[in-house]
C-alpha cells in the first residue's frame, strides 16, 4: 500500500471532500490546488489511461511522498481538533518503514480515539490485536518495545474507520 492508497482510503473513510483536502494540506503547511488533489487521487496505467483492474499495481498521476502525507496527517489533526497551543512546527519523522505506525498515531490523535476504540475498529474487520501489540505499534521508533506496523493492520484500520464513520 503506497501513500496515495492510504490517502484515498482515509479520504473515503472520513468522507473528506476535495476542498477540505486542500484546506487540510494547507493546515499541514503545504499549499496545494484542487487539481493537484485530483491528480494525487487519480489512478492511471503506464500508458496514461484510467485503471480498471483493482488487482494491478496502483500508479497515480501524481505520487504523494512521505513528507506530503505526514503534512496532511498533521493538518488533519488541526482540522479536527483545532490549532495547537504551541507555535513550534511538528517535526516530520515519516520514513518508508514507519508510514503505517505514524498513520495510526496521527489518526488516533485527530479523531480523539482511545486504544479501546482502535481495538474495536480493528475487531470490526476481523483483525484481533492485543492491547500490548497496539501499544507497541503506537510507540516511538527506537523504543525497545516498538513494533513496525504492517500494511495489513493499516489497511484493516482504514477499512474499520470506513465502517464506523460511513454507516
Amino acid at each position: 500500500m503506497n501513500n496515495n492508497d492510504i490517502l484515498i482510503r482515509l479520504r473515503y473513510a472520513l468522507d473528506i471532500k476535495d476542498a477540505d483536502m486542500v484546506e487540510i494540506f494547507g493546515l499541514g503547511g503545504i499549499e496545494i490546488t484542487n487539481q493537484e488533489v485530483r491528480d494525487i487521487l487519480l489512478k492511471v496505467k503506464n500508458d496514461g489511461h484510467e485503471m480498471d483492474d483493482e488487482f494491478q499495481e496502483n500508479e497515480y498521476k501524481k505520487k504523494l511522498d512521505n513528507n506530503q502525507l505526514e503534512s496532511f496527517l498533521n493538518g488533519l489533526i488541526t482540522y479536527k481538533r483545532g490549532a495547537a497551543d504551541s507555535d513550534k512546527p511538528v517535526p516530520l519523522t515519516m520514513n518508508d518503514r514507519n508510514v503505517n505506525n505514524i498513520l495510526l498515531k496521527k489518526v488516533k490523535i485527530a479523531l480523539s480515539l482511545t486504544s479501546e476504540d482502535m481495538l474495536d475498529i480493528l475487531s470490526d474487520t476481523g483483525t484481533i490485536l492485543s492491547k500490548s501489540e497496539l501499544s507497541a505499534v503506537l510507540r516511538k521508533e527506537g523504543h525497545r518495545n516498538y513494533k513496525e506496523c504492517g500494511d495489513r493492520y493499516a489497511r484493516n484500520f482504514l477499512k474499520g474507520l470506513a465502517l464506523k464513520y460511513r454507516e
